[in-house]
């Protein structure tokens, strides 16, 4: 009786031990859902995109509430972490943010306030760095550029 007793007490740790390190493991490995929103704010619209050759996407969002742009650099496979970049800059105040390191998924927020000016942002991905200036005024014509170094 004492050995059925002691067999079916390993038989229960080792099914709660193995069952809690599959909840732990699932839930670590798991690729989240990235998206502008998730990283800026649900009251953040997305106003603008640039593709970062086929590794992800720049957002530039935008929240009419308070008039705060953010920028978000996304990559379409999350993975091993990689060198990235999101930046966003409004000249007329000389305001700037970003962020800049190595990622698994995204790189950000960078929020400045934008209502009424001009916006200059990018980001970059591994290699391929591009950039939009002079973005989302009526006054200028943005300019786009991508480049692989």
């Amino acid at each position: 009786m004492r050995i059925a007793r002691n067999v079916a007490t390993l038989g229960a740790v080792t099914a709660l031990t193995v069952g809690a390190t599959a909840a732990f493991t699932a839930t670590a490995s798991a690729a989240p859902n990235v998206t502008p929103q998730g990283v800026c704010g649900k009251a953040y619209k997305t106003v603008n995109s640039v593709p970062v050759g086929s590794l992800g996407t720049v957002y530039l969002t935008y929240n009419s509430s308070n008039g705060q742009n953010c920028v978000a650099t996304i990559r379409t496979n999350p993975g091993s972490a990689k060198p990235m970049s999101t930046y966003i800059y409004v000249p007329a105040t000389d305001a700037w943010a970003g962020d800049d390191g190595n990622f698994t998924s995204y790189a950000g927020p960078g929020y400045v306030y934008g209502k009424g000016y001009c916006v200059s942002w990018g980001g970059h991905i591994a290699n391929v760095y591009v950039s939009v200036e002079n973005s989302n005024c009526a006054a200028l014509r943005e300019q786009r550029t991508t480049e692989v170094r």
